[in-house]
């Protein structure tokens, strides 16, 4: 019995070290003197050390980050998994191409060159991409921050079924994105929204096992009325995030 105990006790042990590491090594990229104080500002709403904790991040997984944009979280990731695993960035690269690469301590992040083929479509702020793989497989995680509203369902399970591709069997896909009431018709103002069940049945559609969900940015205040970039709503709107997993 004590010897039950005892292993158990340093189970215990050995997953609080390591959610520590991650969570120190994450302090560390957030508090890096390169860091922009425009991404600084926004680390109490965002919560990135509680989010990656929440998603499963290791420090030596092979990780695909999606749409990067301006390179937020590309700063974070890179140097957490710059010494034991990988960053890949793939679609929508341009702006962090010309930037956050650029920097020292980023050279070892791999920018996917992939035939996606990212455009905009004739219906405003909706994007369309081709056919495409991303040219790398047994990946640990992929992550996508606030982008899958920006897709036509077309679109988005072009992106998803390359997701799935890609990832290694028990991989890890997180989304996170602003939350659109169900089954709301679009209309001008939840154009960049998008429901979280109706992103969850995308996915089990095409074959992830859907994990589990978090209310770290649950807003109540936000009354999924308003677009996302008005004043009164921008920085605190509400957001799903989910966790699936490929079988």
């Amino acid at each position: 019995m004590r010897t039950v105990i005892a292993f158990i006790l340093l189970t215990i042990v050995a997953f609080v070290q390591a959610a520590n590491e991650i969570d120190m090594k994450v302090e560390a990229a957030l508090a890096a003197e390169s860091r922009p104080d425009r991404d600084r500002v926004r680390d109490e709403n965002r919560m990135p050390i509680e989010t990656l904790n929440f998603l499963g991040l290791k420090d030596n997984m092979r990780v695909l980050e999606l749409l990067p944009g301006g390179g937020w979280y590309t700063r974070v990731l890179a140097p957490v998994l710059a010494e034991n695993g990988k960053l890949f960035i793939a679609i929508g690269t341009r702006r962090i191409e010309e930037g956050v690469l650029t920097e020292p301590g980023f050279e070892n992040v791999e920018l996917l060159e992939t035939t996606a083929n990212q455009r905009r479509s004739k219906q405003r702020s909706v994007y369309v991409v081709d056919d495409f793989e991303f040219g790398v497989d047994n990946i640990d995680m992929v992550l996508t921050f606030r982008n899958l509203h920006n897709f036509s369902k077309e679109h988005r399970d072009i992106i998803n079924a390359s997701v799935f591709r890609s990832l290694k069997h028990g991989g890890l896909y997180g989304v996170v994105d602003h939350t659109r009431r169900h089954m709301e018709p679009n209309n001008g103002e939840n154009r960049r929204r998008i429901d979280p069940v109706l992103v969850i049945k995308e996915l089990l559609d095409l074959g992830f096992e859907f994990v589990t969900f978090s209310d770290l940015h649950y807003r109540a205040d936000d009354e999924l009325e308003y677009e996302v970039g008005r004043r009164s709503v921008s920085g605190n709107t509400d957001r799903f995030t989910l966790l699936f997993r490929k079988p």
